[in-house]
């Protein structure tokens, strides 16, 4: 389910600043066209294999279908510091049970390879689990999603299990891994990667310049509640 993917007009291939904020019923435009690559569509949804448009995009990923805040699901646009939409990333079923979610992204095609995935992986995670109080985060990938295999693997996400079978696309069946990050495991992986990354770009929550609320992180991690 974690992914990245396909070209726009123009975009400002050369910002080194950018943020997450919640999506907008206006971004979905530019998201179902990024959807209509039948290719980036197929290892990004496992449900949808038909191209929709602003209005089906909506109904089938049932993202502003009723006033009422939806408690399952949280999605943020990744936008560019003049504001240009780049990729979206997500949490779907969140259980304020288990508290656990499954974390999902697409990164428009010209931005792949540029270190903006991991970075907003990162500060989804942050969210995730110093914000909402999750314990786990769950994500799914096509098995040869290598760009899904190598960002969740470098954040820390373990390998759980392999569905046989389990993804139809493109005439033919894949097979699915579930890989899995505990908020222990996070502590560690956080650390050694913000260790890692390079100070540009970066990607932070917009208006939020305190210190582990961009990725990489200021000296000092947010405080856990």
């Amino acid at each position: 389910m974690l992914q990245i993917e396909r070209k726009r007009r123009m975009p400002n291939r050369n910002s080194a600043g950018f943020q997450l904020r919640p999506l907008e019923t206006e971004d979905l435009a530019t998201a179902a066209g990024w959807l209509q690559n039948i290719a980036d569509m197929a290892r990004f949804d496992r449900s949808t294999r038909v191209p929709l448009n602003a209005a089906g995009l909506e109904q089938a990923w049932e993202l502003f279908g009723d006033t009422k805040p939806n408690a399952s699901k949280c999605w943020f646009a990744l936008t560019t510091d003049s504001g240009q939409l780049c990729g979206i990333t997500g949490l779907e079923s969140i259980s304020a049970v288990n508290r656990d979610a499954v974390a999902a992204m697409f990164i428009e095609e010209s931005r792949r390879g540029r270190g903006v995935g991991i970075r907003a992986l990162a500060l989804l995670l942050d969210f995730a689990f110093r914000q909402i109080g999750l314990n786990r985060v769950t994500s799914y990938y096509r098995a040869d999603n290598t760009r899904s295999e190598q960002m969740t693997a470098r954040a820390g996400f373990a390998t759980e299990g392999r569905m046989r079978a389990a993804w139809f696309a493109e005439g033919r069946f894949f097979d699915m891994i579930t890989v899995g990050l505990l908020r222990e495991e996070w502590g560690a992986s956080r650390e050694a990667l913000a260790q890692e990354l390079g100070a540009s770009p970066r990607v932070s929550f917009r208006g939020a310049e305190a210190a582990g609320w961009a990725w990489p992180p200021g000296p000092a991690a947010p405080p856990d509640g």
